[in-house]
């Protein structure tokens, strides 16, 4: 399968909070900003794979910053690293302030999305190829979270971990 890079798969997203979306605060409700980030991982590992995806895991969710009523929000998604039929989607999450159109990353997240046929059983996917130092970055970093994920689950002895383990060495 031919390589294809992080930005083949970008998906930008850019929205306005309304009152109907926010908390007691007047901040965006968390639950509306996972479906949101789930939603432009979902396009993200669509454009990589051009195949069926689903959600696997949410990996990691990091509230950052309050995303108050009236801010523009912008959700960045990208396939960071692939697997044999799994995708790690990397998101960033950015507000506009709206009088000086200064932007301010509020939240991350990182997303692992399954390209399956029609069946629902999963396919392989295009590798990767990394271009920018933070996609690098990103890339390594995959690995020793996939692997942190397996040996957490029992499905990887963590003498195996080897990316793991260097960490320590």
């Amino acid at each position: 399968m031919q390589p294809k890079y992080p930005s083949d798969s970008m998906c930008i997203m850019t929205d306005i909070v309304l009152p109907g979306e926010t908390n007691p605060l007047n901040n965006l409700f968390g639950g509306e900003l996972l479906a949101r980030m789930d939603r432009a991982a979902s396009i993200a590992a669509r454009r990589h794979s051009r195949r069926i995806t689903v959600t696997a895991s949410v990996n990691h969710v990091a509230f950052n910053r309050s995303i108050p009523l009236g801010s523009v929000v912008t959700v960045e998604a990208k396939v960071s690293r692939t697997f044999k039929s799994s995708m790690e989607i990397f998101i960033d999450v950015w507000t506009e302030d709206r009088e000086s159109g200064t932007r301010a990353k509020a939240n991350e997240a990182i997303y692992t999305f399954v390209a399956v046929d029609e069946t629902g059983r999963p396919v392989e996917v295009p590798p990767i190829e990394p271009q920018t130092e933070l996609e690098k970055q990103r890339f390594e970093a995959a690995l020793r979270r996939k692997q942190l994920s397996l040996v957490l689950a029992g499905k990887m002895s963590p003498h195996d971990a080897t990316e793991l383990k260097a960490l320590f060495q």
